[in-house]
Order: structure tokens, then C-alpha cells, then sequence
């Protein structure tokens, strides 16, 4: 897109069709171990005036596009002076009357500053839902892959927000420990879920990209990738620990094994679990076939297994692959496909 306006390179999934202002650029840790998102950006903070200009230029650039959902990007709306984003938010909301919902990432070690005041004030202001990048709920976890936050503040930040009246999304990213510490980092996210109750649980899992400390870590033998039947295990531990919260849970994006695990707590945890087992009590060959056919496209569900046409599809697919590949060697190539997903 040819905007007179900036735009940044990073969006939320539930954001493809809101309006995206940005107010930062990069991220301004960008020390983590898994991401590569903003890695050859330095951070930088824009002028409320060049943010001003551009909320104008967008209206005249979108003209009567009727924008119900703004998104603030790129990493870290919250470093902005109280006052400032207090200022952008009331002048979003003049120019584009019909907004509903104006949203940002969360970053726990920027919100952490913020006092429960200055958190309402900009709730009253018009920023009403935040994404924030839990990861893990594990301290040691999160050192491993150099967050900058424990899980405590995490928890006090999304809390503090949440009591300001804000609608909470917290992400989560199955396999994050690894071998290592993939039982750690089930139980102790979900102590902290379970603390904070967050409106959404966003569900992804790991895919180690080229250029990430995490790649430097697997290669010097300190982290070990899970097998894909592993990372369901992990989530089906962490699923069964969540208690005493109202969260929406979901698995929502491309590079997650099963799109179809979502639902409401606690009513629908039941069948999450049913899900889970139901995947993980498939014969190891069956296991395969729809891990395959999930990582190449031809899956989306595990009742697409029951079709004849597809299932012949990812069997051929599967024997050209055993051509090169031993069943050892598949869960390395599973992740590989995963890692190619942006």
C-alpha cells in the first residue's frame, strides 16, 4: 500500500481489516531469543505531531471508510507519555467517529510504569483492548529466551490494565522450553492465566527462524526441540491446569497444529481436552498423516482425515517424503515447515 502515512510491518491477526496508526517503530527491547520481527530496525519514538499528520492523512487517504477498529503499531504504544497517547487517542476518536475498539501490544515492562491512574486514563481515552506477549509464565523460561520481564510483572501489568477496564489478549507460545522445560512451562503458564484471567488466550507455537538466538541456542545443544506430538502433550497439560477463569481460548494462527481447538472457559475445557486426546491417541501412522497434511495444507481439521480424496493426497506426499526422510528425521521437517510460516 501506497499510504501517505508510515505503516509498520507487525499486526495482530484479529487487526487485518482495522486501521493501523503508528506511534513507535520497532520494539524497543527486541533482545528476544525467538523473535526476528524487528531485527534490523532500530527503535525509535515518532512526534505526537507526526502522529497527528498522519491521522489526517489517513482520513483523507481512506475518506469514507467506515473504521471501527484501530490498531496502534509497532511494538510499544505504552513508552509514549501518558498525556501524548492520551492526546492521539482523543484525536483517533474525532476523526474517525464510528471507532469501537482501539488497540495496541502491551509490553509488561513498559505497562509495569504506568500507575493504575494513568492505565484508566487511557482506557477512558479510547485504548480498550491490548495483545500481550506473555510467552510463558515460567521465570526461567522467560531468561532463557532474554524477555526482560518476569512473571510477576506480567502479571501485575496485564492485571492493573485489566482492572482499568481493558480487554486483555495474552499469547502464549507452545514449546517455548523446549525438551528441557516444556512441563515447567505448561504448569507455571497456567498459574499465572489463571491469576491474571485474561478476556483471550492466544495460542502459538514455536518455529525457530533463521537469524533468532534461539537457532544459536539449538545449535550449541541448549535448547531441544519438542517432537509435535510433545507440543500437544504440553498444551494439554497446560489446558488441564487452567482453573477459575472465563477466557476465550484458541489456537488462531497458520502454524498451530489444531485450528479447530478453541472455545469458551470453563464450559467448553472438556472438549478441549477431548480434542487434544483425541489427537494424541491416534495410531503413530494416522499421527503422522495429519501432522503432514496440517504442515502442507491439505488438513485444517482432524475430521479431514475422513475424507478419501485428501487422505490419498497426503499419502502420496508422505511416501515421497519417506524416500529421503526416516520417521526419525520427520519431526525435523515438520518443523522446518512450521518455521517457514510468518
Amino acid at each position: 500500500m501506497n499510504a501517505p502515512f508510515e505503516l509498520g510491518p507487525i499486526r495482530p491477526v484479529d487487526e487485518s481489516g482495522s486501521l493501523l496508526i503508528r506511534t513507535t517503530r520497532g520494539c524497543p527491547w527486541n533482545r528476544c531469543e525467538f523473535c526476528v520481527n524487528y531485527k534490523d530496525m532500530a527503535f525509535s519514538m515518532r512526534s505526537l505531531e507526526e502522529i497527528k499528520l498522519d491521522i489526517v492523512a489517513a482520513a483523507k487517504y481512506y475518506g469514507d471508510e467506515p473504521f471501527t477498529t484501530c490498531f496502534l503499531q509497532d511494538g510499544d504504544s505504552f513508552l509514549m507519555k501518558t498525556d501524548d497517547l492520551v492526546a492521539i487517542l482523543n484525536l483517533l476518536k474525532q476523526t474517525f467517529p464510528q471507532l469501537k475498539r482501539i488497540s495496541s501490544y502491551g509490553r509488561a515492562q513498559s505497562m509495569i510504569r504506568k500507575s493504575s491512574q494513568e492505565m484508566q486514563d487511557i482506557c477512558q481515552a479510547g485504548l480498550n483492548k491490548l495483545y500481550c506477549g506473555m510467552e510463558s509464565g515460567s521465570d526461567r523460561v522467560l531468561k532463557k529466551v532474554n524477555k526482560g520481564v518476569n512473571a510477576a510483572d506480567i502479571s501485575t501489568s496485564s492485571r492493573r490494565a485489566k482492572e482499568a477496564g481493558m480487554s486483555i489478549s495474552e499469547f502464549i507460545i507452545l514449546g517455548l522450553g523446549g525438551q528441557e522445560l516444556w512441563e515447567e512451562h505448561a504448569l507455571e503458564t497456567a498459574k499465572v492465566l489463571n491469576e491474571i484471567d485474561p478476556h483471550f488466550i492466544r495460542v502459538l507455537t514455536i518455529g525457530v527462524k533463521p537469524g533468532s538466538g534461539l537457532l544459536r541456542q539449538m545449535e550449541a545443544g541448549e535448547y531441544t526441540l519438542q517432537t509435535e506430538k510433545n507440543i500437544i502433550e504440553e498444551q494439554r497439560l497446560l489446558v488441564e491446569n487452567l482453573n477459575g477463569i472465563t477466557s476465550h481460548y484458541a489456537n488462531h494462527h497458520s502454524v498451530d497444529l489444531l485450528m479447530e481447538l478453541r472455545g469458551q472457559f470453563p464450559q467448553d475445557k472438556a472438549n478441549l481436552l477431548a480434542i487434544l486426546d483425541r489427537y494424541l491417541s491416534l495410531e503413530e501412522e494416522d499421527r503422522i498423516n495429519f501432522t503432514l497434511g496440517k504442515r502442507i495444507g491439505v488438513y485444517h481439521r482432524l475430521d479431514d482425515m475422513e475424507s478419501l480424496h485428501l487422505r490419498k493426497q497426503v499419502d502420496a506426499q508422505l511416501l515421497k517424503i519417506r524416500a529421503s526422510y526416516s520417521d526419525d528425521q520427520l519431526d525435523e521437517l515438520f518443523h522446518h515447515l512450521r518455521a517457514q510460516i510468518v
